[in-house]
């Protein structure tokens, strides 16, 4: 099962205080090979993990880019209609990819 945690605080106590704490896991597939959350080589805006399975690689289940926007996924087991279709995790990316002021609404 796959879990997305956030406690959210705007004014924190103290100023070693975060205002966001997020942790999740991806535990889909533990074989499914995966790259640590960093900043995307030549994009520096967008921190992540990344998906590195053949035929699905570069997508993400949790990231955020410097200008605030996050995107996440929790898995959603069914059978699979299209073993070649591409991953859910490029959902996640192209938002990530956006400007500030544009929505995700056509990614959803």
């Amino acid at each position: 099962m796959c879990i997305i945690f956030f406690k959210f605080d705007p004014r924190p106590v103290s100023k070693n205080a975060y205002r966001l704490i997020l942790a999740a896991n991806r535990d889909e597939f533990y074989h499914r090979p995966s790259r640590a959350a960093d900043f995307w080589g030549n994009n520096n805006e967008v921190l992540s993990g990344l998906d590195m399975e053949e035929g699905k690689e570069g997508g993400t289940w949790l990231g955020i880019n410097t200008r605030g926007k996050l995107a996440a996924l929790t898995n959603y087991l069914q059978p699979r209609l299209d073993r070649d279709a591409r991953g859910r995790g490029s959902c996640q990316t192209q938002p990530l990819r956006t400007r500030a002021g544009s929505t995700c609404s056509p990614y959803l």
